[in-house]
């Protein structure tokens, strides 16, 4: 899968995306990971791409034509398999079925990675969605676009070392969350690792986990 996010910050998505598990899917071919920035398509020589709102109002807009042009950059041509986001705080909110759906469906997805106070909203005329990570205002849309990089790319074949990772991981499953782990010591300052997984019963490993499980 391709992932390309079109940011004015690029280098926050190659230093993220260079490492660990993103980092070693990229080396072994497993995902592809670019960026463009916006000010590649700007005709002045301050490279503008943000300017004061219509109407007035504190703060600068990032302005449409950059935008467009980067978006037709990532995407010159029309393909089912491709995916368009922008991301906003009023967007669709993210989660672990959205990620298996992209992960399922499309074989690209591209980031528009909005700043300043958000961007001219003509925009949306040129992307499939919006999406939001959370109910909050983040400085950019590079760090939700990580969040959703990396959450699609572990669901890729051959991304995680261990593929069983996945069958028992928290939000794969619907009203299913992550049970409590525990590894050696068997016992730090006076906190036990419960008996019950210490009892090499499946069945009772199994029903322990069931009921300890973060809703």
């Amino acid at each position: 899968m391709k992932f390309t996010a079109i940011t004015l910050f690029p280098e926050m998505i190659t230093s993220y995306a260079g490492t660990a598990i993103l980092g070693r899917a990229q080396k072994s071919g497993k995902i592809a990971v670019a960026t463009i920035n916006p000010r590649e398509f700007t005709a002045d020589r301050h490279q503008t791409v943000d300017d004061k709102p219509y109407g007035g109002g504190a703060g600068m807009v990032m302005k449409i034509e950059p935008l467009y042009a980067a978006i037709k950059k990532a995407a010159p041509r029309a393909n089912k398999k491709r995916r368009i986001i922008l991301m906003a705080a009023s967007g669709r909110p993210f989660s672990q079925k959205i990620a298996q759906e992209f992960a399922a469906k499309y074989s690209e997805v591209v980031f528009v990675c909005g700043r300043y106070e958000g961007v001219d909203a003509r925009v949306v005329e040129f992307i499939d969605e919006e999406i939001s990570v959370g109910p909050y205002v983040l400085t950019g849309g590079e760090l939700p676009a990580l969040t959703i990089m990396d959450a699609v790319a572990r669901l890729l074949p051959g991304v995680l070392g261990n593929e069983a990772s996945l069958d028992e991981e928290s939000h794969n499953v619907d009203g299913e969350g992550e049970y409590p782990q525990y590894t050696r010591p068997e016992v730090f300052k006076k906190l036990a690792v419960p008996e019950e997984l210490l009892s090499g019963n499946h069945k009772r490993i199994a029903e322990w986990r069931k009921k300890n499980a973060k809703k």
